[in-house]
């Protein structure tokens, strides 16, 4: 096989608490993906540590590229450029994943190519089947929810954010009340699908004009709720309770992404990030996206949800093509954004 004939590119995602290295093929194809995951080093902590995961990133980078390379059965002299996540996320993992990066890129002169997390998300319907522009995308996590418009190949544009808490964030919190280790996405998806909606939580910004989100007062009305009745010595049920939070969660999430899509008709949505494993949301948004029978929902695969190295490379490949360069003054950048040009959208 002919290997100059390919665009492989070996890529790293390091920004909080997964160590993870792959090599993927013209962007599509994943040829290897090594993920080191940390959960059960911050479960006892009830949550992420930054100075506990950049040790364990610095402990486990090595190995994993040297595994991503050995799987995909490829060389250094074998690949066309380096891509690496340089932001959003905690800045000393970042750092790790940074500066390995460069110290490859450099010591085989290759290509070094900056990738935004969440475009990373994004891109991972990519090693699936090809995006189709224009585009939407409902990135979900636990530090970000967003609505991006994607006008063309490489644009990104912001229409509607979280302003306090990420979807993922409120799931974990809440979980600490109901006794659920982090993380708690997963447990308290499960306890949803147990129980009612029965406690009707508030739904904030449902019906505002806006495409922009808010789960804190849902965190605290959740989390009054339960501190109210076990003052009055009241037992309540956890199934009824993870199903009301969950049914406001993904009543805002898909309502706001329905009108999205009426004002800015795409053929594809796609739903991404580590919530976009919910088994609510995606049935929901399968439910709601029938009446929009020019628009594809592609459901990131599960597999692909989480953070890991080999979106970062579908990202990346891209980039690489698009001539988007790197040199040895990049640098973390813990609170990188997509740039905000909603007025600019046609």
């Amino acid at each position: 096989m002919n290997l100059l004939a390919r665009n492989l590119v070996l890529s790293f995602e390091t920004s909080c608490d997964e160590t993870s290295v792959a090599v993927i093929e013209n962007g599509n194809q994943i040829l290897s993906n090594i993920v080191a995951t940390q959960i059960k080093s911050h479960q006892r902590f009830g949550g992420v540590v930054p100075e506990v995961a950049s040790r364990h990133h610095i402990e486990q980078i090595t190995s994993c590229i040297e595994d991503a390379l050995t799987e995909a059965d490829v060389t250094y002299d074998d690949l066309s450029a380096v891509a690496v996540t340089y932001g959003p996320g905690l800045v000393g993992a970042l750092l790790i994943g940074v500066a390995a990066a460069k110290a490859v890129a450099w010591a085989h002169q290759l290509p070094l190519v900056p990738v935004n997390h969440l475009a990373g998300h994004i891109y991972a319907a990519r090693l699936v089947e090809p995006i189709e522009f224009p585009a939407m995308a409902l990135v979900v996590s636990g530090g970000h929810t967003e609505l991006v418009y994607m006008p063309e190949e490489n644009r990104f544009q912001i229409i509607g954010e979280t302003r306090d808490d990420a979807a993922g964030e409120a799931y974990d919190k809440i979980g600490r009340v109901l006794g659920i280790n982090y993380p708690a996405g997963k447990p308290v998806d499960e306890l949803a699908h147990q129980g009612k909606d029965t406690f009707n939580f508030p739904r904030a910004m449902d019906s505002d004009e806006n495409f922009d989100f808010s789960f804190s007062g849902l965190k605290s009305a959740f989390i009054n709720t339960v501190h109210h009745a076990d003052q009055l010595n009241e037992s309540l049920s956890k199934e009824d309770l993870a199903a009301s939070f969950q049914q406001a969660v993904v009543d805002v999430l898909s309502d706001k992404t329905v009108r999205a899509l009426r004002e800015f008709p795409v053929k594809q949505l796609i739903l991404a990030g580590g919530v976009a494993a919910n088994k609510g949301l995606r049935d929901r948004l399968t439910s709601d996206l029938a009446a929009f029978p020019q628009t594809k929902l592609e459901l990131v695969p599960l597999s692909l949800c989480g953070d890991n190295a080999a979106m970062i490379g579908a990202a990346g490949e891209m980039l690489y093509r698009h001539g988007d360069r790197a040199d040895a003054t990049l640098n973390a950048d813990p609170g990188l954004e997509f740039d905000w040009l909603k007025d600019e959208i046609k």
